[in-house]
């Protein structure tokens, strides 16, 4: 069935209980607004600290928008852009898109506006939703897109080339489309990260949707009681997938605009948190502060905090100890996916397996995965190789791109992944690297993450990336971009006695202190790092091995 079909359930089963919070640390003072009647609502100046909708509310605006694309001509399998914010209204607007019978596709808030030109030219999308953010970048390409019909503007004054979305909203019913919309039915399109040029469409079914609700709530054990605290973009399948746990369940969520330590750990305890998902940056920068008495636990009432959880990125392992020592009572989890495998759960360590901590786990629920060689073909446990992926969540192809989809495909739908991956003797995957970012230096292969992990350990150091240097004798060394803690300072030397631990070859041989670029989900951007040092004349030390 589509998933909406599980909000239509909460709207019945929990009308006026609060489904989505949203909260705004920037604003004072403090408003508390909840809007019981959609068709109803006024204008609000400026922006409140913290709004929140019920079930009801929230089925009621996602019917009000298919209603409102059905009357400007949206057939079934048109694409729908959505380009906004965080914010109350994402999430409704999403599912109001999926109604309709379109496809939903979300887009990277950090799109310049000829990456948002591409990727609407790319998806096939005809109508596009957008907030006050992004007005500058859409009048420089407002006259350069005219296979979009309409644009929709999510804000107080609407510019002039779009319709007011807060008003049009108000003039259509709330009353459920009728349109009749299969599991194998296009569902979504989400774009890759473009690490390697403009970013791949991924075309889901709806099929997949469902299925990213059903692993997450299989994997966290969410309840009605639950409440979950959503930092990270829901234009990205990591965040929103996490959420379809709540939503199965219908348990409320808070959707934080803002990372700063002190705002995630007051929005946990005012509203009585007891999920949270963090990046590993975030849960750096809470442990510093608590760590530098800036952040008091005993001001805050964290009791009901049952699960703190990480995806997106390599987990270094002494991280989640030092917050396991902080944080005793708490469960963890790790969360493997990409977007591809409609984001996060494919792979996860699995709650009460702290003892793996630095594995990225088995295969979830639903899944199955394979570690293969050149050749597709299984390797033996303990052997490095390909991660491969296959499940009801596997993308149906990347939209308009049949060869990137032979590549990454198998003819029996086995989802190449990129990551190189080793398996225990347990069964516990661990993470390698990607295949793309291994260092092939005097022939033998480095894997950055590993690096990456070691050097972590050091208590001076914030974050760090590696990445191979181009060098004329070994074709490639290992280069260590290292940021050191805010009031520290660090020396070459230091790095490399620290890594005297290591075996030889695997010691980065270049040292750059500077900081650690990451996208909004968390994933160093080590394509900025290479053309950023590559080739270039670096102000460096070489180290000589």
């Amino acid at each position: 069935m589509p998933i909406f079909e599980t909000l239509e359930q909460n709207a019945r089963l929990y009308p006026d209980e609060t489904a989505i919070v949203e909260i705004n640390p920037s604003f004072e003072p403090e408003t508390r607004i909840t809007w019981r009647d959609y068709a109803l609502m006024q204008p609000i100046p400026g922006e409140p600290f913290r709004r929140e909708i019920t079930w009801m509310d929230f089925d009621c605006r996602a019917n009000r928008f298919a209603n409102l694309l059905l009357t400007r001509g949206v057939k079934k399998g048109d694409k729908v852009a959505i380009l906004l914010m965080n914010s109350i209204e994402w999430l409704p607007i999403y599912f109001g898109i999926l109604k309709s019978g379109a496809v939903a596709v979300p887009l990277n808030y950090r799109y310049t506006a000829e990456e948002i030109k591409y990727c609407l030219e790319k998806s096939d999308s005809s109508l596009l939703v957008f907030g006050p953010e992004f007005i500058g970048r859409m009048e420089e390409i407002v006259d350069r897109i005219p296979f979009i019909r309409h644009l929709f503007y999510v804000g107080e004054e609407c510019p002039t080339f779009a319709d007011s979305y807060d008003h049009m909203i108000k003039l259509c019913t709330s009353k459920k489309p009728q349109i009749e919309i299969t599991d194998e039915d296009d569902g979504a399109i989400y774009f890759s990260s473009g690490t390697t040029g403009f970013p791949k469409a991924i075309l889901h079914a709806h099929m997949s949707l469902m299925h990213a609700m059903r692993v997450e709530q299989a994997h966290h054990h969410q309840t009605h009681d639950d409440v979950f605290l959503c930092i990270p973009p829901l234009y990205h399948t990591g965040a929103k997938m996490h959420w379809f746990g709540s939503l199965m369940v219908g348990a409320k969520a808070v959707l934080l605009k803002g990372t700063r330590p002190e705002w995630i750990i007051q929005a946990a305890s005012d509203e009585k948190a007891s999920i949270v998902w963090l990046l590993v940056p975030w849960a750096q920068d809470i442990l510093d502060k608590i760590d530098s008495g800036a952040i008091d636990l005993s001001k805050y009432d964290l009791s009901r905090w049952r699960l703190m959880h990480i995806g997106a990125q390599p987990v270094p392992p002494s991280l989640v100890k030092r917050w396991l020592t902080v944080f005793p009572n708490h469960d963890y989890d790790t969360n493997y996916g990409l977007s591809e495998s409609i984001g996060p759960g494919c792979v996860h360590l699995g709650i009460g397996n702290n003892h793996k901590v630095g594995a990225i786990g088995k295969a979830g629920y639903g899944w199955q995965v394979m570690i293969a060689d050149e050749h597709d073909q299984p390797v033996a446990r303990g052997e490095v190789g390909e991660l491969f992926v296959k499940g009801p969540g596997v993308m149906k192809c990347y939209y308009k791109d049949e060869e990137a989809t032979r590549e990454s495909l198998t003819d029996d739908h086995w989802l190449r992944t990129g990551d190189m991956a080793m398996e225990d003797e347990d069964g516990f995957i661990y993470l390698v690297d990607r295949k793309k970012d291994v260092i092939i230096t005097g022939g033998e292969n480095l894997y950055p993450v590993q690096i990456e992990d070691f050097l972590r350990k050091n208590d001076k150091i914030k974050d760090v990336a590696v990445i191979g240097l181009p060098d004329p004798r070994l074709g490639e060394i290992a280069g260590a971009i290292i940021e050191v803690k805010e009031g520290m300072t660090m020396t070459e030397e230091e790095v490399m006695n620290f890594c005297l631990d290591m075996p030889r070859y695997k010691r980065p041989r270049r040292i750059i202190f500077a900081d650690v670029p990451r996208n909004p989900t968390g994933k160093i951007e080590k394509p900025v790092l290479r053309a950023r040092y590559c080739g270039e004349s670096l102000v460096a030390q070489q180290i000589e091995l």
